[in-house]
Formats: structure tokens, C-alpha cells, sequence
């Protein structure tokens, strides 16, 4: 009977009646299948369904010494943002024969500290972690030979390669460009006025930076805390029209919070751009579906997903120590969309 699993089935009884070679069974077999034209790959797909042949997982993981898996500890599962980096990591390393599995970390250094813990890890060839809580003295306290990446706002550890966003060059390019086009009082939606490493602070730092260097004093009051989805920037933005507060501009610190802030304007009748501008942060799918259209900071999505495998698959394939560790910080761009007025006379345009 077709697609009945039979264990004597091998690779070269599905070549043979696919009429193509081992490699291109394998390459179908380990989503390698750019190699493969779509013809050959569905003959193959067929003969693996009619023959019911199985990959023996727990072998081919002993000949190599790997699990063919690699993990990736994220926040929530609940963010367009980090979804789609799942989405972008899944694909590449799919291309080099390995599938990703996704842990959640709530965003607390317990989860994410377990998630590095060895009993842990030795399910993964290799491991990814979006850092949100943990810091320098939580790190120090891991050891495990597996290799691991860490993404976050800032470089913590000597001890793991890391990739890091530029927050606060973002933060001052979107508010530069708001000040550019005439806003003089600009609301840091989801900002912190501290010191700390968080995401948010070192946003709001970069905001905090663009107006000492046009010598525009800051309104503390629009710097206003929340969380980071659609719903927490619409109630805060409804907040402040409430309060009679203000404001000609919005910095989200993230698409989704940007959006939210979209919503709250348009129900209260205050127009975007021409009364209120807004920049989010991220390039998220939906700021460009968004009405308007949401200006928003590129933090180099694609090219920050390229170097988390590179550099992963660099360690997979390297003896511990061989190589040094490295910190890799992409720029971060503005995306002109409709939720910002043009250049005025006189400027141009980044």
C-alpha cells in the first residue's frame, strides 16, 4: 500500500525509483531542495511517499555526532517582530540541513538561564537566545560546550558571540528625522529616562541625544513608559490627548506600540502626518499595511538573520575556543513612509 512505512526501505531504493542519484534524495530529504528543480523534487517526494521511507533520525544523529536541530529562546511567541525572526532563521538554516525549535522565555532570566543550562542544550547542535533579562553576572555562571549565540540590545559576555541591535543610533536617527520635519515636541512612546541597558533606555538615549544636538530641551512629561504592543501604545497616546498634553511627534520603540498610537490618533481625530508625526522602530509587515503607512527604523533584519547562522554555524564546526568571540552590531536605517511629512524646502531627504 502507498505511503506505508517499511523500515527496509533505503535512500537508494527511492533514487532508484525516482531516477536520480542519493545526493538529490538527500538534498530533497534535508530541505536542500534550492539544489533541486521543482520537477525532480516532487518525483522524489513522490517515490519517498509510495515506498514509505523513512528517515532513520536517531542514526543519521549518531553518525554525525548532532541532533540536527538548533533552538531558539525568544521572549513570546506573541510579537510580530520576533516571529518573523524565527520565520528568517528557520528558513536558513532549513538550507543547511538543520530544523530550529523554538523555546519561549517569558522574558525572565530564570527561563532564559535554564535555556543555556547544559541538560538543556545537549538536545541542540547549537542554540540562539534573545536576551531580555539576564546580564553580565548571570552569563559568567554558564558552562556548556555547545555553541551559542546571543542577541540582544548590548554585548554582555566575553564568553558567547553576540549580535547586537543599534538602539541607540536608531533612536537618534528617528528622532532627527522627526525634528527635521518641524516636530518640536516629541513623545517617546514606550521610552525610559535611565541609565540601564534595556532596549527602551537605550532608545530613548539615542532620542534624548538628537535633541542636545539641536539644543532642544527636553519635555520629561513625553517621556512616557509602557509596554510594547498595540494595545499599550493606544491607551498610553489616549492618555495624554485626554491630559491635554501637547505633542507634534511620536518615537515608538516598536512597530506594534507605533501602531497602536495610529489607533488612538484616529479616534480622537488628530490627523498623521499633518498634526502629529510617527516613526516606530523594527520594520514589521504590518507598519507597511498600517493607515498611514508607518515610517518606522530598519534595524538590518535580514542581514542580522545571516549573521546569527553564519556565526552559529561557524562554532558547529569549530572546536571550542578556536575561534575568538565576536560582537556584531548592523546600522540601523530609516524607511520613509506616509506617517511622516516630506522633506521640507531646503532639505533632502536620508
Amino acid at each position: 500500500m502507498a505511503g506505508t512505512h517499511r523500515s527496509n526501505v533505503t535512500m537508494q531504493d527511492v533514487a532508484r525509483r525516482a531516477a536520480v542519484s542519493p545526493q538529490t534524495v538527500s538534498n530533497v530529504v534535508n530541505g536542500r531542495s534550492g539544489r533541486v528543480s521543482e520537477d525532480t523534487r516532487l518525483r522524489v517526494i513522490e517515490s519517498i511517499t509510495a515506498l514509505g521511507y523513512r528517515v532513520n533520525q536517531s542514526a543519521r544523529s549518531l553518525r554525525r555526532g548532532r541532533t540536527g536541530t538548533v533552538g531558539l529562546g525568544i521572549p513570546t511567541l506573541d510579537s510580530e517582530y520576533y516571529g518573523a525572526l524565527a520565520e528568517a532563521l528557520s528558513d536558513r538554516f532549513l538550507e543547511r540541513g538543520l530544523r530550529l525549535v523554538i523555546e519561549t522565555t517569558g522574558g525572565a532570566v530564570g527561563a532564559e538561564m535554564q535555556s543555556l543550562a547544559s541538560s538543556r542544550l545537549d538536545s541542540y547542535d547549537g542554540f540562539v537566545l534573545a536576551l531580555a533579562a539576564g546580564d553580565t553576572d548571570h552569563l559568567v555562571q554558564i558552562d556548556t560546550e555547545t555553541p551559542v549565540v546571543l542577541l540582544g540590545e548590548r554585548a554582555l559576555s566575553s564568553q558567547f558571540d553576540h549580535v547586537v541591535m543599534d538602539n541607540i543610533a536608531g533612536g537618534r536617527r528617528a528622532t532627527e528625522f522627526l525634528l527635521q520635519r518641524g516636530a518640536l515636541r516629541i513623545v517617546a512612546l514606550g521610552g525610559i529616562g535611565s541609565d540601564e541597558e534595556s532596549m527602551p533606555a537605550l532608545r530613548t538615549r539615542g532620542y534624548l541625544d538628537a535633541h542636545a544636538t539641536v539644543g532642544i530641551d527636553v519635555d520629561r512629561a513625553l517621556i512616557v513608559p509602557s509596554t510594547f504592543g498595540m494595545e499599550a501604545g493606544y491607551e498610553a497616546i489616549s492618555r495624554l490627548l485626554e491630559q491635554g498634553r501637547a505633542f507634534d511627534g511620536v518615537f515608538a520603540m516598536t512597530d506594534s506600540v507605533a501602531i497602536g498610537a495610529l489607533r488612538a490618533l484616529a479616534d480622537a481625530g488628530v490627523r498623521v502626518p499633518d498634526d502629529v508625526q510617527v516613526v516606530g522602530f523594527d520594520n514589521i509587515r504590518a507598519g507597511r499595511y498600517s493607515v498611514p503607512r508607518l515610517t518606522t527604523i530598519e534595524p538590518a533584519n535580514e542581514t542580522r538573520a545571516d549573521a546569527i547562522v553564519d556565526l552559529l554555524m561557524s562554532r558547529m564546526t569549530h572546536p571550542r575556543g578556536d575561534l575568538e568571540r565576536r560582537v556584531i552590531v548592523h546600522p540601523a536605517t530609516l524607511i520613509e513612509r506616509e506617517s511622516t511629512i516630506g522633506p521640507r524646502p531646503g532639505t533632502k531627504a536620508n
